[in-house]
């Protein structure tokens, strides 16, 4: 998802520079509420579509810049009810496309040329295409709210779908996981927390600033090129472990004692609190993982599949007393889809390409009921763990059916009811809201014909 986010943004940037580049005479083609949508912002999106494949139904000259209105509605709703972005979030996702720039195009001082414009600038003009994308994603669930469904309702809508337009479900697996961390020395963990202390005495003696310290050691990438700073955020939004330390600071100049997360080791300092809400700075070290650790455990790991080969005892219990996974040991081990975009989520069931990448090569091959030889894998907390997987269940691709697929129906239900909810704001909003649109932009099948009022 990321992935797609950056390229939208950065092929939309390039079209916009491509426009000056051939000096295109700028405009204002629509105006909704305060805000005015310009030539180049309609222009720049539809050259990305170009470059995308994607087809519209429809004039893009009248469906981009109807789309451009619907978010700029939300957005002026989001002011009145107050509705923030999370600046954390935010900041990363800016963080993560300048990263991916550089990348695409080759360094700093190439990105900044391309663009005619400082790192520093062209960051800020991301922070805000971002914040604006999670408002909108925000109001809209503010708006929709929580939807319940019957199960009457689902068999309804089921059965008011003739057999040609009944959805086709792809292949589907349910897997289970069993993982062990390499041991870390005491001596590698010991290290980390001396180099910390020895970077607290520099702080607090002035020789060196956290920022600086952050930038040139921090091993959170999403931080480190900010000196650390995270933005402001909640308790919840952080872990526990890292919360009850970074919330406890009362004084900006003071460096937190060491604190231990899943991701590592980390020193803290206060920038600001406003509410129940602060500002940090922090300091990541993460402990390496040696090769003799990591064969280490896959000879664990090889004694633990031996065992279960040879059935003293199942899989299920393994994952539960042995498995450091701590998201699934208490399912038995069971993988939960944390795809929030897929019709799975939330279910133990994942298509091929929801698993992680090293889960769903060995999965590949796998029969019911096997049990696949240790292999390693980054986990989604970074750390690098040797696994072993049981395939439970697989499920060949097939046109739905309620009772395989009664999630994936209720899914599809609750999406046309989520449609239908913010197409009956959106009328109404249109009625309330000033709009002005351009001589020439106006002789449009508009999909919402309120915004050109008579």
């Amino acid at each position: 998802m990321m992935k797609k986010i950056l390229t939208v943004f950065f092929l939309a940037c390039l079209s916009c520079v491509a426009m000056a580049q051939d000096n295109v005479i700028d405009e204002i083609v629509w105006v909704v509420g305060d805000d005015a949508i310009l030539r180049s912002d309609v222009e720049a999106q539809r050259l990305y579509m170009q470059n995308e494949g994607e087809r519209l139904d429809g004039d893009p000259y009248c469906v981009i810049p109807e789309r451009m209105a619907i978010q700029k509605l939300y957005l002026n709703q989001a002011k009145i009810d107050s509705i923030e972005a999370s600046e954390s979030q935010v900041i990363q996702q800016a963080d993560q496309w300048v990263n991916w720039a550089i990348n695409q195009i080759g360094s700093r001082e190439k990105v900044e040329e391309y663009f005619g414009k400082k790192i520093s600038q062209i960051r800020d003009e991301q922070k805000e295409k971002f914040r604006e994308q999670q408002i909108v994603s925000e109001m809209q669930r503010n708006l929709i709210g929580e939807i319940k469904l019957t199960p009457s309702e689902i068999r309804k809508f089921y059965n008011q779908l003739s057999k040609d337009s009944l959805p086709t479900i792809p292949t589907t697996v349910e897997v289970q996981i069993i993982t062990i961390e390499p041991k870390i020395p005491f001596d590698v963990t010991d290290a980390i927390k001396a180099r910390l202390r020895d970077f607290t005495e520099q702080i607090n003696s002035g020789k060196m600033e956290f920022s600086t310290l952050a930038r040139l050691y921090s091993e959170d990438p999403g931080s480190a090129a900010r000196g650390g700073e995270l933005g402001f955020m909640s308790k919840t939004d952080l872990l526990p472990e890292f919360a009850n330390v970074a919330f406890n600071l009362s004084d900006p100049k003071r460096v937190s004692q060491i604190v231990q997360t899943e991701y590592g080791y980390h020193i803290i300092q206060l920038i600001e609190k406003r509410g129940n809400r602060i500002n940090c700075r922090h300091i990541l070290l993460k402990p390496k993982v040696s090769e003799k650790e990591l064969t280490d455990a896959t000879v664990r790991m090889d004694s633990l599949y031996t065992d279960l080969k040879a059935d003293k005892f199942s899989f299920e219990e393994a994952a539960t007393f042995v498995s450091y996974d701590k998201d699934t040991r208490n399912n038995k081990g069971l993988m939960v889809n944390q795809n929030h975009e897929g019709n799975n989520y939330g279910t133990p069931k994942f298509e091929m390409q929801e698993l992680p990448q090293e889960v769903g090569k060995v999965v590949y091959d796998m029969q019911v009921g096997d049990i696949s030889k240790p292999f390693t894998m980054i986990t989604d907390k970074q750390k690098e763990v040797v696994a072993i997987v049981k395939l439970k269940s697989r499920t060949e691709q097939h046109k739905a059916n309620l009772s395989d697929d009664f999630q994936a129906m209720k899914n599809l239900v609750e999406q046309q009811k989520r449609e239908e909810l913010l197409d009956n704001w959106i009328k109404k909003k249109q009625k309330s809201t000033y709009v002005r649109i351009a001589e020439g932009w106006r002789n449009c099948d508009f999909k919402y014909p309120g915004w050109v009022k008579e």
